[in-house]
């Protein structure tokens, strides 16, 4: 009876013990593991890293990079020995063209220009922008090298003249109409655009007869 009872006593001692044993080890197990583990520094959000990941924080992203403004007043400038050029050229066409295609563009310069000219005088009057009353020596090169042809020549080198300055005149009166500041100059150059694109394109149509005229001449040995 007494080991008996020494057996339960020690058994009882011995699964204590065990159990002890067993809590201490899952104690010591699981003190290197957190519920909750912090964010390292690598992966925490911070303003830098959401500025870096925001479009909008791109230089050159922003409307204004799109954004182009003339200046009025050297456009005005360019505009105004422009149409005087087209008008002395043009009463050259009328005068010393032997094509009578080229002839009637010539004269149509010079009336469609000078109504043009009229209208900006006015216009950069009420601006207060200075118009220049005569050409430069750039322009008026133009003209007299021209004035040095005659016939065929001179047919071939003015439509060729006006076909390429037509296209210039196209182009900046398009950007002006788009990206100036005044809106009166803007105005100016909307409304004088389709008359030059319709330039540019009597001009190229005439050009191509000019060289269907010359080949022609060619062909039957009555031309250079």
């Amino acid at each position: 009876m007494r080991r008996f009872l020494l057996s339960l006593i020690f058994g009882g001692v011995s699964l204590y013990m065990l159990g002890g044993c067993a809590a201490t080890a899952q104690t010591r197990g699981g003190g290197g593991q957190s519920p909750s583990t912090p964010q390292s520094p690598s992966t925490a959000g911070t303003p830098g890293s959401r500025d870096m990941n925001n479009p909008a924080n791109t230089p050159g992203n922003g409307p204004e990079a799109m954004t182009t403004k003339m200046d009025d007043k050297k456009f005005v400038k360019d505009a105004a020995l422009g149409g005087m050029t087209e008008v002395e050229l043009g009463k050259l066409a009328a005068q010393k063209a032997s094509n009578d295609a080229v002839k009637q563009f010539g004269q149509k310069m010079v009336d469609d220009h000078t109504k043009a000219n009229d209208e900006l005088k006015q216009i950069a009057g009420k601006e207060n922008i200075n118009v220049p009353d005569s050409l430069d020596s750039k322009h008026q090169s133009r003209i007299d090298k021209l004035s040095k042809l005659s016939g065929s020549e001179f047919d071939k080198a003015y439509i060729k003249d006006q076909v390429k300055d037509h296209q210039q005149d196209v182009n900046e009166f398009q950007s002006e109409a788009q990206g100036g500041s005044d809106p009166n100059i803007k105005q100016f150059a909307s409304s004088t655009l389709p008359t030059l694109q319709e330039h540019l394109s009597k001009a190229k149509e005439v050009s191509k007869q000019v060289k269907q005229e010359s080949s022609s001449k060619k062909a039957s040995g009555t031309g250079q």
